[in-house]
């Protein structure tokens, strides 16, 4: 068997700025905003003593780490999926990966509790807020 005509010259590229590859994002971190993440991370992780900066935007830092790795991020490098085509105009403060990755680096064991306590209050709102735990299990009595 043989292809009976030549390839197309025909060469396609998404680099248009108002294109959204990952539209869906809006409702994740709406979400992620309506249960406190921001003001959870912000108000218990404390990166005191991080140079370059690490230490501030915590709330802005996290859920652009959140908002990649849900987009597929899987390394610092692709967190810059986030600052492609039309998604700077849909979200505020999306941090550069250089950013992320020094704010990741300044991490300490004591920083990852302090996190861990933060996602722990943020995973008891986000049952509360989407219902779809059992009553004993989100604290509330019904």
């Amino acid at each position: 068997m043989k292809v009976s005509h030549s390839p197309a010259a025909l060469f396609a590229a998404f680099d248009d700025p108002g294109l959204i590859a990952h539209a869906g994002l809006v409702l994740t971190i709406r979400l992620a905003e309506r249960c406190g993440l921001p003001a959870l991370v912000a108000g218990k992780v404390k990166l005191t003593g991080a140079g370059n900066g690490a230490g501030t935007a915590v709330d802005a830092k996290a859920l652009s780490i959140v908002g990649g790795m849900i987009a597929g991020a899987d390394s610092i490098e692709d967190l810059d999926v986030l600052r492609h085509g039309g998604l700077s105009r849909l979200f505020g403060g999306v941090r550069a990966p250089s950013t992320l990755g020094t704010f990741l680096r300044a991490f300490t064991w004591g920083h990852v509790r302090q996190l861990e306590s933060a996602v722990r209050g943020f995973t008891c709102n986000l049952a509360a807020h989407t219902e779809q735990f059992p009553t004993w299990l989100s604290g509330r009595n019904s």
